[in-house]
């Protein structure tokens, strides 16, 4: 079993910043893309940003040079940090990682933490 626990969300005004940590937990030799996907109401999950393990990373193109995400290979965490906020960004942010168990790779979710922009 695997657990990825995200912290960090919360209400920030238009043009804030926060800082999004997710940990990763459980029975897995090794951890290979982490990342991060957002779901508005109403709306479909969409991609935010990833980092592979040798900290490759790619970013929506929405996001791109206002996010920084990150990971701690050690401690099995990664993080997004969100800058210059707007009102669009306002969504449940859910932490994902691809993971070998065995000599399979599976995918996990995080239960997802809240962001809240205000105009």
């Amino acid at each position: 079993q695997v657990q990825l626990v995200e912290s960090g969300g919360g209400l920030v005004q238009a043009g804030g910043s926060l800082r999004l940590s997710c940990a990763a937990s459980g029975s897995f030799s090794r951890i290979y893309t982490m990342g991060w996907y957002r779901q508005a109401p109403g709306k479909q999950r969409e991609f935010v940003a990833d980092i592979t393990s040798a900290a490759n990373t790619n970013y929506a193109s929405s996001v791109r040079g206002r996010f920084t995400i990150s990971r701690d290979n050690a401690k099995n965490t990664v993080s997004l940090q969100m800058n210059t906020l707007k009102p669009e960004d306002a969504a449940a942010y859910y932490c994902s990682a691809t993971v070998q168990i065995g000599r399979a790779l599976e995918n996990y979710w995080g239960q997802g933490t809240q962001v809240t922009v205000s105009s």
